[in-house]
């Protein structure tokens, strides 16, 4: 592995070890805490964090949409930078992995996001089925949170 040179991973490695930190020691601040409790801000922070979501599809259009292809390589390195803050933006939006299907959302959260850390650029294999198998897994489970967050927006907005 090559971590050096994918500053990104590092970076998103630290916010993901510091999420998980803080919350098995349940260290929380009480202010943001506060403010999680608020309706509005949960709508608000997540809308932030759905557009988050959907502003990582972009780097597919870029790569199947022939216009938009030449900015592919730049997109990559913006979908890293931005999954790399994913913990963060999770984070400012809720403090716990929640329970049932929100905890289910969590978890394949944070395993894609650490999928996305160790991307083939870390990795550094140029096995055709390695890269694939982490594609289609990328892809796959970046499908289901898609999915998972629009049926908890649903969720929230049909019970409130």
């Amino acid at each position: 592995m090559v971590l050096n040179k994918n500053k990104s991973t590092i970076v998103g490695l630290v916010l993901l070890l510091a999420f998980f930190i803080q919350y098995i020691l349940k260290l929380e601040w009480s202010w943001l805490f506060l403010l999680q409790q608020d309706e509005m801000y949960k709508r608000w922070s997540g809308l932030f964090l759905a557009i988050f979501i959907l502003f990582q599809w972009v780097l597919s259009l870029t790569r199947t949409v022939k216009k938009w292809k030449k900015h592919a390589m730049k997109m990559q390195s913006i979908h890293k930078w931005v999954g790399a803050l994913s913990p963060i933006f999770f984070y400012i939006h809720s403090m716990s992995l929640g329970y049932g299907y929100l905890l289910l959302l969590s978890y394949i959260f944070f395993s894609n996001t650490i999928l996305g850390y160790f991307n083939l650029d870390v990795l550094k294999n140029n096995s055709d089925a390695l890269f694939k198998g982490w594609m289609i897994t990328h892809v796959t489970l970046s499908l289901v949170v898609s999915i998972m967050m629009l049926f908890h927006i649903t969720m929230v907005f049909y019970y409130k």
